[in-house]
């Protein structure tokens, strides 16, 4: 069997995990698939990485498109990041009929259909497990196991920065921004932290799961996206009392008139499964016709899992050259076409925390709003005031409400003069 040979672009913390896996395991990647796996080519902008890594000299470059035209490569491995340079080197290996994997989840979030459109019309496959998850094979999963499966619902867990800070806040009682610091330091965070704090990160991670789950594009831009970072410590401690845990949640829910894709901070039961996921751990639950509710979960980042992600879909793409396989482009296709709901239709339980005045009648005049709303009551917390405080907290768990409803009603109680503006809200898990 000849070998399979390999360019990596890249060589920052995921392509040096992909290095390592190689340089250790090879021989175990031919015991388990029998294929010879070879590093022909590694280009660096950073001619450092060389030697800090031990790369010889003769596969080492600067220059990406030596990797494109070497002319016994047969996957090229993207991981330089990005949506620029990283798009302009996947279509010119896709155009020299070079395979593909990659781990960049902002490029197939916002250029996918040109991604996977270029890659049809060349007749070349691309690997992309590494782009959401990290080393759970969760696009396996969804595209294979579940392959005879409707999925409905899709819940995940998909920022690790985002979950090591919720876990933080919630076990130590700690600000945001003091779990933030704690997060960097420990090299969980980055030195901007904007993508991840945002939900921007699980935004381009559910926007590719979705796509592939309900095999329709959906729109990146059009995702409902909400951070982490206007979570207050108080919220999480007043949601416990009501049996809740806090999380960054991405949900993607086919209905009858669509798909509703989202991401925002949602209370989770302390009896799902998914309250239990900690740190900077990732998961994901799926629902689908026949399987019903699975869940899988694992490391959502860093070299190592992402590099196992990224070794398994070079031995699957592999395995596809050897075998000399018919080219199946449904792989790579969305043969629906499914309207994406406005997150205004978004219906489930709220969490809401006004701070009033205390006064007789403020409770009976915030209920009088959210009746008129359709917006029911499920229970009430009052919270003695403290004594340096001029207002204080009026906790509220909703039944089932809709989205618009609620930004209508909250806007009317906050325009109250007994009320403190910008009144909080957290969407809560109904599932």
């Amino acid at each position: 069997m000849r070998k399979i040979e390999i360019g990596i672009l890249g060589m920052g913390t995921v392509g040096s995990g992909v290095w390592d896996l190689f340089r250790k395991n090879r021989d175990l990647i031919w015991n388990k698939s029998g294929i010879d796996l070879k590093i022909a080519k590694v280009a660096d902008k950073d001619p450092k990485r060389k030697g800090v890594l031990g790369i010889p000299d003769d596969i080492f470059t600067e220059d990406p498109i030596e990797v494109l035209e070497h002319p016994d490569i047969d996957i090229v491995v993207e991981l330089i990041g990005g949506t620029t340079v990283a798009r302009e080197l996947i279509i010119r290996a896709a155009e020299k009929h070079k395979h593909i994997v990659t781990a960049n989840k902002a490029l197939l979030a916002r250029h996918g259909p040109e991604v996977f459109k270029i890659v049809v019309e060349n007749e070349v496959e691309i690997g992309f497990e590494a782009s959401v998850g990290g080393g759970i094979p969760i696009i396996k999963t969804i595209r294979e196991a579940l392959v005879g499966n409707r999925v409905k619902k899709i819940i995940g867990i998909l920022n690790g920065t985002s979950n090591f800070i919720l876990t933080k806040m919630t076990r130590e009682g700690i600000d945001f921004n003091q779990a933030l610091e704690v997060a960097q330091r420990l090299g969980f965070a980055e030195a901007d932290p904007y993508l991840d704090i945002s939900g921007g990160d699980a935004r381009h991670k559910i926007t590719i799961l979705s796509s592939f789950a309900f095999n329709t594009m959906i729109d990146h831009d059009s995702v409902y996206m909400e951070g982490v970072d206007g979570i207050d410590i108080k919220d999480i401690g007043y949601a416990e009392e009501f049996g809740f845990v806090t999380k960054l949640l991405a949900v993607a829910h086919l209905t009858d008139h669509g798909i509703l894709v989202k991401v925002h901070p949602t209370l989770v039961s302390r009896e799902n499964p998914l309250a239990a996921v900690l740190w900077e751990d990732n998961a994901v639950m799926v629902e689908s016709d026949f399987l019903g509710t699975s869940m899988y979960y694992g490391k959502g980042a860093g070299a190592k899992p992402t590099a196992s992600a990224v070794v398994a879909d070079v031995v699957d793409i592999s395995e596809r050259i050897l075998g000399k396989s018919e080219y199946n482009s449904k792989r790579y296709t969305f043969f629906r076409d499914l309207p994406q709901l406005e997150f205004e239709t978004n219906r489930t339980r709220y969490y809401f925390r006004f701070n009033v005045l205390d006064r007789p009648g403020i409770l009976s005049k915030i209920a009088g709003v959210l009746g008129q709303n359709n917006i029911s009551i499920a229970s009430v917390i009052q919270k003695e005031k403290e004594e340096e405080l001029k207002y204080v907290p009026l906790i509220m768990m909703t039944h089932d409400a809709v989205e618009a409803d609620v930004k209508r009603a909250i806007a009317k109680i906050d325009s109250f003069p007994e009320v403190e503006k910008s009144s909080k809200i957290i969407r809560v898990l109904t599932d």
